[in-house]
């Protein structure tokens, strides 16, 4: 599978690893290089320095080739942007983005993204580790 991500924090860049390791194309996109340190030394993918809302950076770095794209930064706004980007103008066929306010993973869903909060899914989690 060939797997775009959107954000090279350390959920970014542990996915990209885990990715690139089951073997995998990744290509990640941050806007600050220095967030590249997060990736292990023995990462084979590709690192680019990027805007992921921008359509003409996602063309020059191969979204059309994409089979899934993943936003992942810490702006729930860009994140859905780019999602959008990648589904309705690249035609990417698997899309998922991070959304922090949950209030907003209900909206983006009306448009048609899969919006995770990660908020409401470690609530889940740990509801489910009490036994609850």
């Amino acid at each position: 599978m060939n797997v775009f991500i959107m954000g090279c924090g350390r959920v970014g860049a542990e996915l990209a690893r885990e990715l690139d390791t089951e073997g995998h194309t990744v290509t990640i996109m941050d806007t600050n290089g220095s967030k590249f340190d997060n990736l292990p030394p023995e990462f084979s993918g590709t690192a680019l320095v990027g805007d992921g809302t921008d359509e003409e950076v996602l063309k020059k770095a191969g979204i059309d080739q994409a089979d899934a794209f993943v936003a992942l930064t810490r702006q729930d706004e860009r994140n859905a942007m780019a999602a959008q980007i990648a589904k309705q103008v690249f035609g990417v066929p698997r899309v998922v983005c991070r959304i922090y306010d949950p209030v907003r993973e209900e909206f983006y869903a009306s448009l048609g993204l899969v919006a995770i909060s990660p908020i409401l899914e470690y609530a889940r989690l740990l509801k489910e580790k009490l036994g609850a």
